[in-house]
């Protein structure tokens, strides 16, 4: 009877451990971890250039499921086959669900053609203003003589830098020469190597010749680039040649971002409170911005007036996520009377399209985990509630235009410049909107007519006439 039970108890043994690696090795996995606390690698992977001769005979196939993963001219905002979770204020903090909604809709027929005239035209004025010669693509051809650095030579304006990497490997000859040519500034030598000839010192054009190798290499090694013409932030195309081969590699010209640093301050018990006063009706966005541009300390955070500090709003853990990552703003989460918490994590992408405008789509979620801090995650928008560093705050702004309704429109116009992250282990709550219509005193009626725009109301009007024009959105779609 004991063998018995001691072979059952042996196989129920067997069996559970069998069923736990069945579900650690069959179990779907989140998104791993990303160490953000350290920089990237400075090794670039290896760069994938069109090609560069065409190979009509050669028979190819089209794999359709990585096609519609490239860019292309136009996008939809058509619903996906995606499940969504409904949350509370979900549509009026990150847009419509599953459908669309197009931003022309928000101007009369009429007015519409007009309005894509204009945008476009600002359109290119902007690409014009933005774009640099750095922007431009550069391969490195294969099997070239010609060594250079394909980038990371910068330079200050109208200061000198040597350039390195500049090498030439060519087979024996009698005779070895280079060429190097720049359009924004002069090239010349930090020093002279014997037996090495040059001509055009000081000059946008630069030959070096040499009868040994050797010797050229080691004038190359003193080449130097001064920039000529004043640009705060551009690129200077430099030409590098020799017989039969060619090649560019570009030299960014520009003032390195000034920092902005934050010393310690003086010790303070945190109870001062200042006060800023606008107009009005200047609206949410406005006050946000008043607010920001009076900060004076390293971090801001963000807080809704009737949000309720508890032992699990451990503000030590954002900074300590703020200090120790590249993020720049990191969202907490907020607890309901209910009980209900959530973060408002927020997934935004853009598909580009043609003169139509790019399609937006948010969606509820995050991006992957961060490694050394097991409740957060990186994302692109959050909830109501975070910290944030003060000068990210500011280079993104609030759109002023704003006055009732919006949230989402700041992450969206910190798309690229702001790194989102949200922590679920800090927690603040909120109080209790739940009041009987004649209980509420008449501050609060007030409130709720400028929180809450009647239906008639242009609010949401002019939201998706700011998302047309000055986002160049042709429609948003949400999950």
């Amino acid at each position: 009877m004991r063998g018995a039970q001691r072979a059952l108890c042996l196989l129920l043994v067997a069996s559970a451990s069998l069923a736990a690696l069945y579900l650690h090795l069959w179990a779907p996995k989140g998104p791993p971890s990303v160490d953000l606390r350290r920089p990237p690698p400075e090794r670039l992977p290896p760069p994938l250039p069109p090609p560069a001769r065409a190979y009509p005979h050669v028979p190819f196939r089209l794999k359709e499921e990585v096609m519609e993963l490239l860019p292309r001219n136009g996008c939809s905002c058509e619903a996906e086959a995606e499940a969504g979770l409904a949350l509370p204020l979900r549509r009026r903090l990150f847009g419509p669900g599953p459908g669309g909604l197009d931003f022309a809709s928000a101007f009369a027929p009429g007015e519409r053609p007009r309005q894509l005239r204009l945008r476009e035209r600002e359109y290119r004025s902007y690409r014009n203003r933005v774009q640099t010669p750095a922007d431009r693509l550069l391969i490195v051809p294969a099997n070239s003589p010609l060594e250079y650095p394909a980038q990371g030579v910068e330079v200050r304006p109208l200061q000198t830098v040597l350039v390195p990497g500049l090498s030439l490997q060519a087979p024996a000859r009698s005779r070895y020469q280079v060429n190097l040519t720049a359009s924004l500034g002069t090239l010349a030598v930090a020093a002279e190597v014997e037996g090495v000839a040059l001509r055009g010192e000081g000059q946008p054009h630069l030959s070096l010749a040499a009868a040994h190798l050797d010797h050229l290499n080691r004038q190359l090694q003193f080449v130097t680039y001064t920039n000529t013409q004043f640009h705060p932030d551009t690129a200077d195309i430099v030409q590098f040649s020799t017989d039969g081969h060619s090649a560019a590699f570009a030299i960014r010209i520009r003032h390195p971002p000034t920092p902005r640093l934050y010393g310690p301050g003086t010790p303070g018990d945190g109870t001062a409170t200042g006060t800023g006063t606008a107009a009005g009706t200047g609206g949410w966005f406005a006050g946000r911005n008043l607010a920001v541009s009076q900060v004076t300390t390293k971090y801001v955070l963000w807080v809704d007036d009737d949000f309720i500090f508890t032992p699990r709003t451990r503000l030590e853990k954002l900074v300590d996520v703020l200090e120790r990552t590249s993020l720049d703003l990191v969202g907490g989460a907020v607890r309901e009377i209910t009980g209900y918490t959530t973060t408002y994590r927020q997934r935004l992408s853009v598909r580009g399209g043609g003169a139509g405008g790019d399609c937006l789509r948010t969606r509820p979620g995050f991006h992957h985990r961060l490694a050394g801090f097991p409740a957060c995650v990186v994302t692109d928008g959050v909830v109501n509630f975070f910290l944030a560093r003060t000068d990210k705050v500011r280079q993104v702004g609030f759109d002023p235009r704003l006055r009732r309704v919006a949230h989402l429109e700041f992450f969206i116009d910190g798309l690229g410049v702001l790194h989102v992250g949200s922590c679920e282990d800090v927690v603040v709550d909120h109080a209790s909107k739940l009041a009987l219509p004649w209980r509420r005193s008449e501050g609060e009626r007030q409130y709720n007519r400028y929180r809450y725009p009647a239906a008639r109301d242009d609010s949401l009007r002019l939201k998706q006439r700011l998302f047309f024009f000055k986002n160049r959105f042709k429609c948003m779609a949400g999950d």
